[in-house]
């Protein structure tokens, strides 16, 4: 018997690059008919579909191709209480990103559905990019390369006052240390910075040769540049504001490549327009897309990029063989290696 995969791609993770990795990893499988959906995302930003957060197009163009599949691998598609109740067949949704945000857990708990994600599909992109945006903001790229777009060659930018900062013998400071975290970390070590670290959950041996375990005070106080990484919960939204970016020694730089909710941006704007902070550089934004009459747009010293750190072509086709892996395992009845929802694969046992 045939088994019905829906390859919900977008114009990112491509439907046929989803659907050409589920065939190479269900090649053992037993037959297998794969069919294609496109998402509008990145085209139109994603957002809240349903109960769900970060999800691209509809529930009914979803319900509408899930009929009769049993497998649906996507990286935006809105798995909510609704597609559940509309597609009884359906018994794997695969998620080609870090966590399945656009997948109502509780709810594919109750309906039977196995949810997976792809936990480090973009973590080289991510540090990569990071490392892109730090050494951009800190030697004053951002606004040297608006002002010779605009044809002004300043030469200021050349005086002691304006002048950036290297990063060999600088003190960097890390807040998290996973995937993203711990490359930035190991790169910055060997161009020579002194690298701190601000993570509950890291192990000494994790940082040995590479960084120092700090506490977020002394991690802020000594760094001349602080990178963002940690995950957002209830106690790291917003843990980065006015009285956190004070402690930081004055002319400092600091960088956001994970989540906008970490950060008050309006304190950062205020640092920078009174020289606490010298540069700054984000890829996340509390809101996204940044409104027109932001404050991120007409202050000096900012480094942008509109939220696409984890993009490369190599992500795109990591997170559909990671995919396309869980699939092939869930059809040769193998245990799954990322499952969000495993209590549903136990009362499947």
């Amino acid at each position: 018997m045939s088994t019905t995969v829906l390859a919900a791609g977008d114009h990112f993770v491509l439907p046929r690059l989803l659907g050409d990795a589920v065939r190479s990893a269900t090649a053992d499988s037993g037959p297998v008919d794969v069919r294609e959906l496109t998402l509008p995302w990145p085209h139109t930003p994603f957002g809240p579909v349903g109960e769900v957060v970060e999800a691209s197009g509809t529930e009914d163009e979803l319900i509408a191709a899930l009929q009769g599949a049993q497998v649906c691998v996507t990286q935006m598609a809105p798995l909510t209480e609704r597609v559940l109740a509309h597609c009884p067949d359906l018994k794997l949704m695969c998620v080609s990103r870090g966590g399945p945000v656009n997948a109502n857990l509780a709810a594919a708990t109750r309906h039977g559905v196995a949810v997976c994600y792809a936990p480090g599909r973009n973590a080289v992109a991510t540090a990569e990019h990071t490392l892109t945006l730090l050494l951009a903001a800190a030697r004053g790229v951002g606004d040297t390369h608006t002002d010779l777009r605009h044809g002004v060659w300043r030469g200021d930018y050349y005086d002691y006052d304006n002048c950036g900062i290297e990063i060999e013998g600088a003190t960097v400071g890390l807040v998290g240390y996973g995937a993203i975290g711990s490359r930035v970390a190991k790169v910055l070590a060997a161009m020579g910075a002194r690298v701190l670290v601000h993570d509950p959950y890291v192990r000494p041996e994790q940082l040995a040769g590479v960084a120092e375990q700090v506490d977020l005070d002394t991690l802020l106080t000594r760094s001349r540049i602080v990178s963002l990484h940690a995950r957002v919960t209830d106690e790291t939204t917003g843990m980065i504001g006015a009285q956190q970016i004070a402690r930081m020694p004055r002319g400092s730089v600091l960088v956001n490549c994970a989540r906008g909710a970490l950060l008050d941006y309006e304190a950062v704007c205020d640092a920078l327009d009174a020289g606490q902070l010298a540069g700054a550089a984000f890829d996340v934004y509390p809101q996204e897309p940044v409104p027109t009459d932001s404050r991120l747009l007409k202050t000096p010293g900012i480094v942008m990029t509109p939220h696409i750190a984890g993009g490369s072509q190599e992500v795109a086709h990591k997170a559909a063989r990671i995919v396309a892996g869980e699939v092939g395992r869930f059809l040769r009845g193998e245990p799954l290696a990322h499952c969000a929802n495993p209590e549903v694969l136990a009362a499947r046992a």
